[in-house]
């Protein structure tokens, strides 16, 4: 049911929480670390709506720190130090499991989080449904910008290889006289190459 499957996201997702705080919290400087607060499944048979979950209530201004779409990554929280604690946190999770697993929706009070998602690059990942598309995977690798947290951790950029391909082909158009004549000149060579594939003309 959907509601198993919510404490079943939301309880993984707070173990690996509890590990983040165990390397983080001994570091000098990080400070506090946020906590996916536990969620409670309750079975009452006698309601027409057997499940139920039950957690804390969160008292104070919620925040969004992470959102679905990568697009929106960043912007809410970049500034604020539980923000980046959860950039952080989606980064360390990410190269804990090899880049297939992102805690992502993360959002709460403070450092006190709820209704996180999962996403994972492969359907069945440590029996995992992921709950949440594995494009959001591609969009947090492609958008994530470390911080001094990220730093304390050691953890690995993700744009290093990204980067490198950008300056390859940017020398590359440097060279050529008047970069206006290479805009030009692309979509031209590609629509020839499509009408050719096609065979329309």
């Amino acid at each position: 049911s959907v509601v198993i499957q919510e404490c079943y996201v939301q309880n993984t997702a707070r173990e690996y929480a509890k590990l983040y705080a165990a390397e983080a919290e001994p570091l000098e400087g990080f400070g506090e670390v946020p906590e996916i607060i536990p969620i409670f499944l309750i079975h009452r048979p006698a309601n027409n709506i057997p499940y139920a979950t039950v957690e804390e209530e969160l008292v104070g201004e919620f925040v969004k720190y992470s959102v679905k779409d990568g697009r929106e990554v960043n912007f809410l929280r970049r500034d604020s130090e539980a923000g980046q604690k959860c950039c952080t946190f989606q980064h360390w999770v990410y190269e804990k499991t090899n880049g297939n697993l992102l805690v992502t929706d993360l959002q709460g009070v403070g450092m006190k989080l709820t209704d996180v998602g999962i996403a994972t690059l492969a359907k069945g990942y440590k029996g995992f449904k992921g709950n949440c598309s594995f494009s959001f995977i591609e969009q947090f690798r492609a958008l994530h910008q470390c911080n001094e947290y990220c730093e304390m951790l050691g953890l690995k950029s993700l744009r290093t290889t990204h980067q490198k391909q950008r300056k390859a082909t940017s020398t590359k158009s440097k060279n050529l006289p008047n970069s206006s004549t290479v805009k030009k000149m692309v979509p031209k060579k590609a629509r020839e190459h499509r009408d050719f594939i096609s065979s329309e003309h």
